[in-house]
């Protein structure tokens, strides 16, 4: 029994840790991009244009906040591909990590603004405001406040990971995993956009914003494209075996798919803000940051990390 929990507490290898780290945002991002594609489809619903101004205002911010959460879940991917192009080394593990620690807080933010909305439109806006803050301080105590906590006691079992060279089965793994992370939720959010185009208060958008959203479904499908093609270059050209080639034009496609993933969050930002806001210079401004943000935390900061 000893022999055993000594067993346990050994460190895992480099590549194993990123790999659980990968998973973990995975996990993490669906439910981010789930709950951004719902928070879009509700400015849509029929009963929205009878809330009042700062709820639509707080639904606003609440997509706003997504939007971060999503860029941060997404960094430490690019970050992977890009900067250390897909060798494993500890910087990465770590940006992973604190990555994942600060998206919850905007994530935890969006979700106190939906129960706001939710229970005040139920109950009143007191009711609402109770509800915000315990459903916040819920989040915060299980998201943060624990792990913080069982962080401390578990000091002694940290062990730093010399980078080394990841072997080719555990870079092919990591590539499909890094797929993986973003394409459960670029699809749920692209069943949602067809989905808000039959509505009647789309029918009522001026023809800017339904262009908007007609270019917005474009990128998001161009995206799912994209970031299923490694999966289907490794089942039919490689039939499923490891190889050096299938990593080099796999990360390509990984790399590239964000880029159009990007420019459809903002510009459904964008439609959605011009309906919250009522207020185009308002969505534009917003849809302007949602796109700076993004490109900046995908692509932006990892291609100055490779550069210097």
């Amino acid at each position: 029994m000893r022999w055993r929990a000594c067993a346990e507490r050994l460190p895992m290898k480099l590549e194993q840790q990123l790999k659980s780290a990968l998973n973990d945002n995975r996990l993490l991002i669906l439910g981010a991009q789930v709950l951004f594609g719902f928070q879009f489809n509700v400015t849509f619903q029929e009963m929205f244009d009878s809330l009042a101004a700062l709820p639509r205002s707080l639904s606003c911010a609440g997509l706003m906040l997504l939007i971060v959460t999503l860029g941060l879940l997404i960094t430490p991917s690019m970050e992977h591909r890009i900067v250390e192009r897909g060798q494993d080394s500890g910087r990465v593990l770590k940006l992973a990590t604190r990555c994942a620690g600060w998206a919850l807080l905007p994530l935890a933010i969006a979700l106190a603004f939906d129960f706001f909305i939710i229970l005040g439109r139920i109950g009143g806006t007191a009711v609402g405001a109770f509800g915000a803050i315990v459903f916040f301080s819920l989040a915060a105590s299980c998201w943060f406040g624990l792990e913080f906590w069982l962080g401390a006691r578990r000091e002694d079992m940290r062990k730093t990971q010399v980078s080394k060279a990841t072997p080719l089965d555990a870079q092919v793994d990591q590539l499909l995993t890094e797929a993986r992370v973003i394409i459960p939720g670029a699809q749920a959010l692209f069943g949602l956009q067809l989905a808000v185009t039959l509505t009647r208060a789309f029918e009522q958008l001026p023809p800017m914003a339904k262009m908007a959203h007609a270019a917005a479904l474009c990128c998001v499908g161009l995206a799912i494209i994209l970031l299923m093609a490694p999966a289907s270059l490794h089942r039919i050209s490689f039939a499923g075996q490891d190889d050096p080639e299938f990593v080099k034009i796999g990360s390509r496609f990984v790399i590239a798919a964000p880029l159009p993933l990007a420019f459809g969050i903002a510009l459904d930002a964008y439609v959605a803000a011009g309906r919250a806001l009522q207020s185009d210079s308002g969505a534009a401004v917003l849809a302007v940051a949602a796109i700076t943000a993004l490109l900046g935390f995908w692509y932006v900061y990892p291609l100055a990390k490779r550069l210097r």
